[in-house]
């Protein structure tokens, strides 16, 4: 995927965008989703004139600017999610209920 949206944004003279301006634009992007997941689940119906969005396509949003903000910065997604599993694996392998029984002794 970084490398499929690095193709995307190197065709244009803007490049990325910077790291300030990306932040800003992410911040939109996490806005509009919780505006979708207000919509089908929360108390907050669309207005009848409002344009028709979904969750899977402003989570879509969110993932290609998270991917061209680490792209920018010369972060390794694959890298940086695998630290964060090891991360919960080991804090948090026994904060909630496991499926299979065990707790932390």
């Amino acid at each position: 995927m970084q490398n499929q949206v690095d193709q995307y944004i190197q065709q244009f003279k803007t490049g990325y965008f910077s790291p300030l301006g990306q932040m800003a634009r992410l911040t939109e992007e996490v806005g509009e989703l919780a505006r979708e997941i207000n919509h089908y689940y929360g108390e907050k119906p669309k207005k009848s004139n409002e344009e028709l969005k979904t969750v899977t396509e402003e989570l879509g949003d969110v993932l290609f600017v998270t991917i061209s903000m680490a792209n920018s910065l010369g972060i390794d997604l694959t890298e940086a999610f695998q630290a964060t599993m090891d991360k919960f694996n080991q804090r948090d392998k026994y904060r909630f209920e496991r499926k299979d029984g065990q707790i932390n002794d």
